[in-house]
This record gives structure tokens, sequence and C-alpha cells, in this order.
């Protein structure tokens, strides 16, 4: 067998041309960028372009380090103008109450429940890439790791704002917590809200630690460029201000004396492994815990085993979605970013979205089976008047966007056109949304009709949803301007030059043999 390595092989064969400066170039029609190759005997090229390590280096820090792209800024002072209606809005119902929500009796809960399980669920995709396909070394998962990692945290910021927010007297929010006091009043613990802190507290803290810590040795990166940038100035109207010191200072800090020496290579490479196994039983747990806010509760319609797969399943479904709504625009808008983003690791992520998407949707038939099965006309009723009462038209909306939609991607032409793919996880995100607000609407039909209820929303309702969007898309600015996109280090390590086994690629149009091919 040729010692020949097959991603040195492929890079040369199948990527692009080897000048590094010939990027996001589409050589063929068929394979795209050279990686959707259908022949098992030939490894697709993980990153294209000829790259080399300083080549790696250059590019993801130039993103952060070069002058800010001229859509940016429009894009962050919109982004934190839609951030601080939410703080007004959030200002307006402390000061005012949640009668200014659409709630009623009986449906007491509304957008804020159905906001907190949504952004809870966009924020799993993180954890899955980072820490499950880390245990399984999917290398794939180099180029998006960081991208859904930070997705995780902004995600999961925004879902801690309605918890706190919803319970009315948002001063007293402290009690979620096990904290005892002088009147000896403690938590319920038989409450799933009560879980929801917990799973959710203890979700945040170790993708936080997760994220941050991968981020370690790229800040030491950023900081040791700085320091050779010390003398740059930034003139802003009368004042000078010396970004240069400031930026070496604030990555120096964040850095926390990485000095590239083996020894801290070796605790890194423990803890990454360690925190990835700590994180892959999270994927499992915190939506479980989430779906307990239904499923515990004696309502038709709620009180199913079937919720936390099903919960499981739409989270990992509306994350992947999220991250492609996100890494699309951003592999188009910044120089470079092709070689590292390939259409094959896109391709892939659509077939996670189409096999999740399916699971969604056996979930939805399999609960009309189960209200039949059950023989309780309660039970029955309740999925009746999910799909053909007054909801009916956001029942529509989900069984579309979720099951229907991610079907398109059984087409490779689906799965390798961008503007395409953007498209279909719009939709995802639209329907994995309506799937929580079909699931609490079911309140509006409880046990007795002269209880039944319509809900609809307020402008206040609706504002703040907006607005933690633009909490979300503001913290996610700030992270593309200054922290590392792509994990460098993890890149450098699925580069052919990093196998220190492999023998150099073959010259360019050098015939190939059987053993070279493989």
């Amino acid at each position: 067998m040729s010692p020949v390595d097959p991603d040195a092989y492929g890079a040369q064969n199948l990527g692009k041309a080897s000048d590094p400066a010939a990027v996001d170039v589409v050589r063929d029609p068929e394979t795209i960028d050279g990686t959707l190759v259908d022949d098992p005997s030939v490894r697709a090229p993980l990153v294209l372009g000829g790259r080399d390590f300083h080549s790696v280096t250059e590019t993801i820090c130039g993103w952060s380090e070069n002058k800010a792209p001229g859509w940016w800024l429009p894009a962050f002072m919109f982004s934190a103008a839609t951030a601080g209606v939410a703080g007004l809005m959030i200002l307006y119902l402390v000061t005012t109450g949640v009668g200014v929500w659409g709630l009623n009796n009986p449906v007491a809960w509304g957008w804020a429940i159905v906001n907190f399980v949504w952004w809870v669920g966009i924020g799993h995709a993180g954890t899955l890439i980072s820490a499950i396909l880390c245990i399984f070394k999917q290398k794939w998962r180099t180029s998006i790791n960081r991208f859904a990692e930070a997705m995780t945290i902004f995600a999961v910021i925004c879902a801690g704002t309605f918890p706190g927010i919803h319970v009315g007297r948002i001063w007293f929010a402290w009690f979620l917590f096990p904290i005892p006091n002088s009147n000896s009043i403690w938590p319920n613990f038989k409450s799933p809200l009560l879980w929801d802190v917990f799973a959710v507290g203890t979700y945040f803290t170790v993708s936080l630690l997760f994220w941050y810590m991968g981020m370690i040795p790229d800040i030491a990166t950023f900081r040791d460029r700085a320091i050779k940038r010390m003398d740059l100035r930034k003139t802003i109207g009368p004042f000078q201000l010396a970004v240069g010191k400031i930026a070496a200072f604030g990555y120096g800090v964040a850095s926390l004396g990485w000095r590239f020496s083996h020894r801290h290579w070796q605790n890194y490479e423990k803890a990454y492994i360690l925190l990835a196994g700590i994180a892959t039983p999270l994927v499992l747990s915190v939506h479980s815990v989430v779906s307990f806010d239904f499923a515990v509760a004696v309502v038709p319609g709620w009180h199913t085993t079937i919720f936390p797969p099903y919960f499981v399943a739409g989270a990992i479904f509306s994350g992947f979605a999220m991250v492609l709504t996100l890494l699309i625009p951003a592999r188009a808008l910044y120089p470079g970013m092709k070689d590292f983003v390939t259409a094959r690791t896109i391709e892939n992520m659509c077939k996670i979205i189409t096999v999740t998407g399916s699971m969604v949707g056996f979930a939805y038939i399999m609960e009309f089976f189960i209200a039949w099965y059950s023989a309780s006309s309660y039970e029955s009723e309740a999925f009746i008047i999910r799909a053909l009462g007054p909801y009916w038209w956001a029942y529509f909306i989900m069984f579309f966007c979720n099951v229907l939609s991610p079907q398109v991607f059984w087409l490779k032409w689906a799965r390798s056109t961008p503007w395409f793919i953007f498209i279909v996880t719009i939709f995802v995100n639209i329907g994995m949304w309506f799937e929580r607000f079909v699931i609490v609407t079911t309140l509006s039909s409880d046990f007795m009709p002269s209880s039944w209820g319509y809900y609809a929303p307020t402008y206040v309702d609706v504002l703040t949803f907006v607005g933690s969007l633009g909490i979300f898309m503001t913290l996610f600015l700030l992270f593309m301007r200054f922290l590392p996109m792509l994990a460098i280090s993890e890149v450098k390590n699925v580069l052919p030059q990093a196998n220190p086994h492999a023998a150099p690629p073959p010259p360019a149009g050098a015939p190939a043999t059987n053993g070279e091919a493989r």
C-alpha cells in the first residue's frame, strides 16, 4: 500500500489549485468545490486552497485584525437597537405587570415559555458538534465547532432571560435557587421549573467552559500577534485610542498565560476530552428536563412519555438549522472561509437535519397514535383540536416547516446549493418556534369547554421576542469581530502537513497508481 496520505492526495487532486490566492473558486459543478466525492476510495479534503499552517493563521486572524467589513457596523447598530427594544419591553413589564402580555385564563403560559424552550433548543447543536462529534473523532466538525459553541452560549443567555421575567415579580426570582432565608422559604423541588434552573445552569456553565477553554490557544495566537502591533492607534474624533495596547492587554489576560508548551498542550488535550465527556450527557438531559415542564402536567396533549426524546431530536434539529443560518452568510462574506467550511461539511449538516426532521415528524404522527391508543376522550380531542381547531394554521406551519421542508435534502442539488439551504433552515427555525407555540396553546382547550379561551400575543410579547433576537445577533457580531471564528489549532490538525507519517503528495498532474488512489 502506498504511503501517500489520502488527505494530502485528496487536497492535491480534488481541491482547488495549489495557489493559496485562488480561494472560493468552484471547479466542478458535480463535486462543487471538490469535496462532494461519491467514490468511497477517495477521501475528500477537509481544507482547500493548498493551505499551510501559516496561511490558516493569517486568514483566520485576518478576519478579526483587519478593518471591519463595511456591512458589520450597520448590522451591529441595527442588532443593538433591536436588543434595546427588549430592554424597554422588560422595563415596561416590570413596572406595569404581566397583564401587558396576552395571558388569560386558562392560557397562563404564553410566548415567554415558548421563547425559552425555543432558545434552549437552538443552543443544543453547539454541544453536539463540540462534544459528541469530538468523541467520535469526526474531523469535519473542526471548521464549524467554534461557531456552534458561540451560538450555544448566546442562545442560552437569551433563553435565561424569559424564566426570570415570566414569574411576574422578578425581584423574587432568586427564590428559584436553594438559598435559605429568614422566612425559611425553600424552593419546591418537585417543580419542573426548578429543574430547569439546575439543568440550564449546568448546561450554560459546561458550555461556557468548553467554548472558552477551546479558544485559549487561539487567543494566545491573537495575543502574540497583537504584541507586534502595540503602536497601532485609531483616531476617534479629537481622541487617539491605543487599540494596539488594548488588544494586547485584553488578549493577554484572556489567554491565561498560554505559552504553547508541551505541558500546556498535554493538559489542554486532557481537559478538552474530559469536558466533552461531561457535556455529552447534557445533550440528552437538558432538553429532557425542559420537556418535563409539560410532560409532568396532567394536561391532555402534554402528559406523555414521548416528550423527552421528541424534544431532544427537535433541539438538535433546530440547532443545526441555526448554525447553517449563521454560517452560510458568513461563509459568503468572509474571504477564504469557503476553504475551511467546505461543501462536504454543509452537506453533512443537511443530512443530520434530514434525519432529525424525520424523527420529529415521526413523533408528530406517534402523538396521534398514542392519543387514540390511550382510549381517553380528553386526549383524543386535544389532538383533534390541535390540528383542526382554532390554531390549525399554527399546526400546518409547524408540520410543513419541520417535516416536509427538510425532505428536499434527499436531493443532492438541495444539499449543495447554499442559498437554497439557507431558505430551508429559515423555515426550520420558524417551524420549531411554532412547535412550541402549538404545545403551549393546548392550554386553551382543557377539560371543561366552559373555560376554553383563545390566546393571542400583544405587541409586548412580539417585541420582547424580536428584542431577544437582537441580543443574540449583537453578541454574535461581537464574537465575529473580536474572537477567532474558527478553531485555528484544530483546523491545522486536519491539514495533510499535520500527519507526521504522510509522504509528500504526488506532483500536480502526475498519474496516480492504484495504491495512491486509495
